[in-house]
């Protein structure tokens, strides 16, 4: 199975683009991510879905995930107004890796190992390298599961 059997199309945004309007794609698509695109709409990064959510949990309950019990309903309606003029641009990681891309002709255990290798719920297939190359879509985790798995498998 080839990546180009496997593409599909993909909601993306721009870097500029605010934070709230990229967590309504992801929740209302249920998407485990989206792909990102600089002014000329080349992609230059994946915004998982958990780059949200460390951006609405504070540290100290990142850090002891048990004080998440103490917290009041206040707490938890208050918890988006962090992405309140935030941009998608803030909400990736300074030190992102480089962007899971692949080619359409890469095989299925390429494109899992770039998502392993990346820790990437998506990878971005491209005609060409380079930071110009034509997007063409996506594959997501879920495909490339798909197609690992043997069907013949049964649960124990």
């Amino acid at each position: 199975m080839r990546a180009r059997e496997l593409v599909e199309p993909y909601p993306r945004v721009g870097l500029r683009d605010h934070a709230v309007s990229a967590a309504r794609i992801l929740t209302e698509e249920g998407r485990p991510g989206l792909i990102v695109v600089d002014d000329r709409d080349h992609p230059v990064a994946v915004l998982a879905a958990v780059q949200v959510l460390q951006l609405l949990i504070p540290g100290y309950l990142r850090d002891d995930p048990n004080l998440a019990g103490v917290v009041d309903q206040d707490f938890i309606d208050h918890m988006c107004d962090a992405l309140e003029g935030t941009t998608v641009q803030e909400l990736l990681p300074k030190d992102r890796s480089r962007l899971p891309v692949a080619g359409p002709d890469d095989s299925v255990v390429e494109l899992a190992a770039v998502m392993a290798a990346e820790r990437s719920p998506l990878v971005v297939i491209t005609e060409g390298t380079g930071s110009t190359a034509p997007l063409i879509g996506v594959v997501t985790v879920s495909a490339v599961l798909g197609e690992l798995l043997p069907g013949r498998l049964t649960d124990p």
